[in-house]
Order: structure tokens, then C-alpha cells, then sequence
């Protein structure tokens, strides 16, 4: 993972750079094509009936749009969004509090899902379900419990680790939506439409290199589109063209597959230290100081989509290709 060091401020300039490209709308929002034309027919069926949309989860691995969908899912139903995160859930009483302060219609997205506590989820249940919730007050012998009425609610899940929910939880989700990586074409789309928002002029081919290089995730597409103009603004280039880009993209170690320096490292250290595989991932964590998630949620998915990694019962492996693409001879395994 990327290591930076930088301040308050900066931190909320990208931060605000962010919000300012996020799409509101499905009009505006490039990609996922049967995910959103899926739930604008749900949206639209919901308001026809002038009910809450059912509870969606959306699930794949990061930066594809999860947060955004849930943005625009609030904004289409025209209803508040209220925001938070699994790991911030810590007790029932944390999630009880959420839930009482929602108003009718109201959307709650809750990012890393499949990172609630057990007895977080145990809340959640009714919740979704009969929009009620169970509390207990008092102590010991003058304990009891109390059902509070819920407005009704649309809850939306995200997670990019589907498999990680619990059957009970995932089975509450009345909409489920993959969302898969893009193509070359709608990142070039996304890099265009985020660099006019900017105040970028560019050419295409430019976006196109930047789309080439940004494994399939428009989140990766816009950091490596604000890093790039960054270097043309500081060479005195008012339009970025693909030499530029080309150079900016080598500067930041990433390659004309995506690949950044911790994908070469992952790569090159199961074929140097482990002949190629099968190892398992805690090793190659261990390897190169890396933390286990990071490496499945993050590098993996990538590696495994574009054919460079193999996923057995004894561990990872490296692929034929991941070679050739290092120039690295292949060796009988």
C-alpha cells in the first residue's frame, strides 16, 4: 500500500478533489451498466409504490463505486444519506443510536460491512426487517427489554468481502449488485469527464494511457489523473499529452499494466524466495512487510483477474505471464 506522509490540509484538498468529480446521478455515472440499470428500475418501481427501496448490498473490490452508488441511490430517491463504516460500529448500542436518528425514507450506508460485530448484526435483523429494534435498560434483576419503532429505511451494504457476511445478514439484502472491474473505454470516459470537472485539458490518447494503467478502478484512475497533471503543471504544460502522462506514470513506478511497485515486489518474492509457489499469503505478507488484507483486498484481486496469480489449496502461485511481463525466464516448477 502507498505510504504518504501528509498534512491536514492536503489531506482535505484531495479529499474535496474527490467529492467535486463524485457523479450524483445515474445520468452521470459511467460503467456498471446492469448494476445501474438494475436499481433505477427498483428505484423506480419503490417510488411508484411510495415505499423505502429494499436493502441493497453492493459488493466487489475497492474503488469500483460502492460509496458512490450510495450517493446517487439517496439523491435518485430524493431521501438524506447517513454515512458510516463497520469498523466504527463497535456495540449495539453504537448502531441503536444510528437508527433512531433516521427519518422516514432516509438511506444508511454502512462501508465494510462484513466487518460489524456479531451482536451489531443481531440489531440489524429486526431492523431491516420489521423496522423495530429491541433495547434493554436497566441492570441484572431489573433488566428488560423494550421494542422502539423504526421509520422505515433503505439500508445499503458494502463490502469486498461478500463471502465474509454471515448468512443471516446477507440473506436481509433484498438487492444485491457485483460490481465488476471496467473496461478501458469507460475509464477513458471517466479520466475525460473528471479532467474537464478539474480544469484539465488533455488529449485522449492521455486518458487513455492513464485508463491502461489504472487496473480497472476509476478510484486509481482519478489519483494517478491528479498526479499527472501535477507534473505538467510543474513542466509548464497547459495540455497534457501522452509523452507527459507516459512520464509522470514511469515517475510513480507504475507500469503499462497498472502494475505498481508492491505488485512487482509481491510477484518477483514468490518467484525468487518461494520458486514461484504455492505459498501461502501470510508468508508473502511476512515477505515484504505488507499486511495480509491489504494484500487480498487490495493487490490480489487485480493479479488474479489479469491472470498473473494463481489461487490453489497449497497457496498462491505466480503465473507464466507474470514472468514474460518481468522478464524473468521461466523455470519448471
Amino acid at each position: 500500500m502507498e505510504e504518504r506522509v501528509v498534512s491536514q490540509e492536503a489531506f482535505e484538498e484531495e479529499h474535496q478533489l474527490e467529492l467535486s468529480i463524485r457523479p450524483q446521478t445515474f445520468a452521470q455515472y459511467i460503467g456498471q451498466k446492469k448494476v445501474k440499470e438494475n436499481l433505477e428500475v427498483f428505484i423506480k418501481a419503490a417510488q411508484l409504490r411510495e415505499e423505502c427501496l429494499d436493502h441493497v448490498l453492493l459488493y466487489g473490490p475497492p474503488g469500483l463505486g460502492k460509496t458512490t452508488l450510495a450517493v446517487i441511490i439517496a439523491n435518485e430517491m430524493g431521501v438524506n444519506l447517513r454515512t458510516t463504516s463497520g469498523p466504527a460500529i463497535e456495540r449495539p448500542g453504537d448502531v441503536a443510536t444510528i437508527l433512531t436518528q433516521l427519518e422516514p425514507g432516509d438511506v444508511l450506508f454502512i462501508d465494510e460491512i462484513h466487518r460489524l460485530p456479531r451482536s451489531v448484526e443481531e440489531v440489524l435483523y429486526p431492523a431491516m426487517e420489521d423496522y423495530s429494534i429491541d433495547i434493554v435498560i436497566g441492570k441484572e434483576s431489573t433488566a428488560r427489554s423494550i421494542r422502539l419503532d423504526l421509520p422505515p429505511f433503505t439500508l445499503i451494504g458494502a463490502t469486498t468481502r461478500a463471502g465474509m457476511l454471515s448468512a443471516p445478514l446477507r440473506d436481509r439484502f433484498g438487492v444485491h449488485g457485483r460490481l465488476e472491474y471496467y473496461t478501458i473505454s469507460e475509464l477513458t470516459e471517466i479520466v475525460l469527464r473528471s479532467g474537464e470537472l478539474l480544469g484539465v485539458t488533455m488529449q485522449k490518447k492521455a486518458a487513455e494511457e492513464i485508463a491502461r494503467r489504472s487496473r480497472g478502478t476509476p478510484r486509481i484512475a482519478n489519483r494517478l489523473l491528479r498526479r499527472v497533471r501535477d507534473f505538467a503543471q510543474v513542466a509548464g504544460e497547459e495540455k497534457i499529452h501522452k509523452e507527459i502522462t507516459c512520464q509522470a506514470l514511469e515517475r510513480l513506478q507504475v507500469d503499462r499494466l497498472g502494475l505498481d511497485d508492491i505488485d512487482h515486489q509481491l510477484l518477483r518474492t514468490i518467484i525468487e524466495k518461494f520458486q514461484g509457489g504455492p505459498v501461502g499469503i501470510e508468508a508473502i505478507a511476512a515477505a515484504i512487510g505488507e499486511d495480509v488484507n491489504t494484500l487480498e483486498d487490495v493487490y490480489e484481486p487485480y493479479l488474479l483477474q489479469i491472470g498473473f496469480l494463481i489461487r490453489t489449496p497449497r497457496g498462491r502461485m505466480v503465473a507464466n505471464e507474470a514472468y514474460h511481463h518481468l522478464n524473468i525466464e521461466v523455470t519448471d516448477q
